[in-house]
């Protein structure tokens, strides 16, 4: 049995150890922002420790840099399209930040988080939870930089996530799945792209509704296995 074909909920995933909630907690009551050294104190979380980070032997990439989430609300085809086609800060689609960068949203200012996962999955309850932010009704924004040696052609992007998610691909839209979804690997898979050599920008909106929000991401081979032999890595990480 492929332990990765369940779907990425599980119960024990909402809840947060007592390090945690004391990291959190404490925070609060000094009067002082969680600092990302909250998000080391999650289940599934940690700061990048290296400069680059291959992905997992399943081909699962475990690196991204994430913005603190945005209000948002339905999770339809329609609402989707018009949460993601709005300018939320300048640059949305083809800005690659560094780690800490701070964008304005609406009255909010916003930080962008460099994290890795320990799982396959990138779980964002965790995220939001750790920094203090909402986790229903939420846009989240991730990108990663995948390092290729050479250009690979003819690869899928196959993708998961709980909800609503739309994908890009060096600026080009790939491939996007909506509704009030759990997260299953491969739940969407791209039509053939191009990983050309050197550096490719992959980018990330998820929306969510309530609940255990997350998302996975990986290359497939024709044959269906997964790629490896590259690395990712994200802007601002100390070298």
């Amino acid at each position: 049995m492929d332990p990765y074909r369940f779907p990425a909920m599980n119960p024990r995933a909402l809840r947060l150890p007592p390090i945690a909630w004391f990291t959190v907690l404490s925070a609060a009551l000094a009067g002082s922002p969680v600092q990302a050294d909250a998000l080391d104190a999650t289940p599934t979380l940690q700061r990048p420790a290296s400069p680059d980070k291959a992905p997992s032997p399943q081909g699962f990439i475990q690196r991204w840099t994430l913005l603190e989430p945005i209000g948002a609300m339905g999770l339809t085809d329609k609402a989707v399209r018009e949460t993601v086609g709005k300018e939320h800060f300048p640059n949305q689609l083809t800005i690659v930040p560094n780690a800490g960068d701070k964008v304005k949203v609406g009255d909010s200012e916003l930080s962008w988080h460099a994290v890795d996962t320990k799982e396959y999955n990138v779980n964002l309850f965790h995220f939001a939870r750790a920094l203090e932010k909402p986790t229903s009704n939420i846009l989240t924004w991730g990108v990663t930089i995948v390092n290729c040696p050479e250009e690979i052609h003819d690869v899928r992007l196959a993708i998961g996530s709980n909800a609503a998610s739309i994908w890009w691909l060096n600026g080009q839209e790939v491939i996007g799945i909506y509704g009030d979804r759990q997260t299953v690997i491969d739940d969407g898979v791209s039509k053939r792209v191009t990983l050309k050599k050197g550096a490719n920008v992959l980018r990330c909106a998820v929306i969510n509704g309530g609940g255990a929000t997350d998302f996975c991401a990986r290359f497939l081979k024709e044959d269906g296995k997964p790629v490896l032999g590259y690395t990712v890595s994200v802007s601002g990480v100390p070298k």
